[in-house]
Protein backbone atom coordinates (compact mmCIF):
# COMPACT_ATOMS: atom_id res chain seq x y z
CA UNK A 1 0.00 0.00 0.00
CA UNK A 2 1.55 3.29 -1.00
CA UNK A 3 -1.18 5.91 -0.16
CA UNK A 4 0.32 8.04 2.85
CA UNK A 5 -2.04 10.76 2.90
CA UNK A 6 -3.65 12.30 6.07
CA UNK A 7 -7.33 12.08 6.73
CA UNK A 8 -7.52 15.38 5.85
CA UNK A 9 -6.25 14.91 2.46
CA UNK A 10 -8.09 11.97 1.50
CA UNK A 11 -11.29 14.14 2.20
CA UNK A 12 -10.13 16.88 -0.04
CA UNK A 13 -8.96 14.43 -2.85
CA UNK A 14 -12.47 12.30 -2.64
CA UNK A 15 -15.47 14.82 -1.76
CA UNK A 16 -18.12 15.29 -4.41
CA UNK A 17 -18.74 18.89 -3.48
CA UNK A 18 -16.75 21.23 -0.55
CA UNK A 19 -18.92 20.09 2.17
CA UNK A 20 -19.19 16.77 2.10
CA UNK A 21 -17.26 14.44 4.41
CA UNK A 22 -19.55 11.03 4.38
CA UNK A 23 -19.91 9.78 1.18
CA UNK A 24 -18.86 6.43 0.38
CA UNK A 25 -15.74 7.22 -1.31
CA UNK A 26 -14.64 9.79 1.37
CA UNK A 27 -15.19 7.04 4.31
CA UNK A 28 -12.58 5.06 1.91
CA UNK A 29 -10.58 7.45 1.35
CA UNK A 30 -10.36 8.42 5.69
CA UNK A 31 -10.47 4.68 6.82
CA UNK A 32 -7.41 4.26 4.30
CA UNK A 33 -5.61 6.70 5.96
CA UNK A 34 -5.88 4.88 9.48
CA UNK A 35 -4.94 1.83 8.11
CA UNK A 36 -1.68 3.21 6.82
CA UNK A 37 -0.72 5.04 10.13
CA UNK A 38 -1.99 1.74 12.00
CA UNK A 39 0.34 -0.19 9.70
CA UNK A 40 3.07 1.89 10.34
CA UNK A 41 2.52 1.79 14.10
CA UNK A 42 2.37 -2.06 14.27
CA UNK A 43 5.91 -2.45 11.91
CA UNK A 44 7.49 -0.98 15.13
CA UNK A 45 5.08 -2.31 17.98
CA UNK A 46 4.80 -5.66 16.84
CA UNK A 47 2.97 -6.66 20.07
CA UNK A 48 0.40 -4.74 20.41
CA UNK A 49 -2.72 -7.15 19.71
CA UNK A 50 -5.31 -4.25 20.56
CA UNK A 51 -4.17 -2.03 17.76
CA UNK A 52 -3.87 -5.31 15.51
CA UNK A 53 -7.31 -5.76 16.35
CA UNK A 54 -8.39 -2.56 15.49
CA UNK A 55 -6.88 -3.00 12.17
CA UNK A 56 -8.46 -5.89 10.61
CA UNK A 57 -11.70 -4.27 11.93
CA UNK A 58 -10.85 -1.24 9.37
CA UNK A 59 -9.97 -3.75 7.06
CA UNK A 60 -13.22 -5.46 7.09
CA UNK A 61 -15.13 -2.11 7.15
CA UNK A 62 -13.40 -0.65 4.06
CA UNK A 63 -13.99 -3.71 1.70
CA UNK A 64 -17.79 -3.82 3.03
CA UNK A 65 -17.62 -0.07 1.80
CA UNK A 66 -15.76 -1.03 -1.52
CA UNK A 67 -18.12 -3.75 -2.41
CA UNK A 68 -21.07 -0.86 -2.38
CA UNK A 69 -19.36 1.10 -4.15
CA UNK A 70 -18.68 -1.23 -6.80
CA UNK A 71 -22.34 -2.46 -7.21
CA UNK A 72 -23.52 1.21 -6.71
CA UNK A 73 -21.28 3.15 -9.27
CA UNK A 74 -18.54 0.85 -10.84
CA UNK A 75 -17.05 4.13 -12.70
CA UNK A 76 -16.10 5.61 -9.31
CA UNK A 77 -15.28 2.58 -7.90
CA UNK A 78 -12.77 2.29 -10.14
CA UNK A 79 -11.25 5.85 -9.82
CA UNK A 80 -11.32 5.31 -5.96
CA UNK A 81 -8.89 2.51 -6.71
CA UNK A 82 -6.52 4.32 -8.50
CA UNK A 83 -6.56 7.58 -6.47
CA UNK A 84 -6.09 5.71 -3.06
CA UNK A 85 -3.20 2.97 -4.92
CA UNK A 86 -5.56 0.30 -3.77
CA UNK A 87 -5.08 -3.35 -5.17
CA UNK A 88 -1.77 -3.36 -6.57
Amino acid sequence: MSYTGTKQQAIETLRGHDSDTGSTEVQIGVITSRIVHLTEHLQEHRHDHHSRRGLLSLVGKRGSLLRYLRNKNPDRYKEVIRILELRG
